[in-house]
């Protein structure tokens, strides 16, 4: 069984440090770009009402996993309160329906607050999330492309 529950991010910090570099291991796609949060920034945007920090814990309180929410009015629509996933991670030992369960209470807590659109933001590599996320009614809808410029040969 799992909790499922809304915490600060400056009571939480400290504790998802291990899973934020287990995270960071997995799906980091520049390694040689170092895991350095902007904590102050987090912990400025919580302050402002614009962060949403979810956590999953085990029965006996162990952190297994988090999603962390930008909410604000859509700069293009502003008269669409929006959610934006930054990070999303369940430790690979309680992955399984737990996540879409998971990921189906975020969803619950964000309507209660009057988000109208959720957008998940979810890395090609991890294509078993990509597909869960279409099982749980989640469409493409952009493509995101990066590329690195301090790295790329000049002609």
């Amino acid at each position: 069984m799992m909790k499922f529950q809304r915490e600060l991010a400056q009571d939480v910090f400290e504790e998802m440090i291990p899973l934020l570099k287990k995270h960071w291991e997995e799906i980091a796609h520049f390694k040689d770009i170092p895991l350095n949060p902007d904590v102050e920034l987090y912990y400025q945007m919580e302050d402002a009402g614009t962060l949403r920090v979810y956590t999953a814990r085990t029965e006996e309180g162990k952190l297994v996993g988090y999603c962390v929410f930008f909410l604000r009015n859509n700069l293009h629509y502003r008269s669409s309160f929006q959610a934006l996933q930054d990070v999303l991670f369940i430790d690979p030992d309680h992955r399984g329906m737990f996540g879409a369960k998971f990921i189906l209470w975020c969803e619950g807590q964000l309507e209660y607050e009057g988000v109208q659109v959720v957008f998940q933001h979810i890395k090609v590599a991890t294509q078993k999330t990509v597909e869960l996320m279409k099982r749980l009614g989640y469409e493409p809808i952009d493509i995101i492309l990066g590329k690195r410029l301090d790295k790329t040969e000049k002609s």
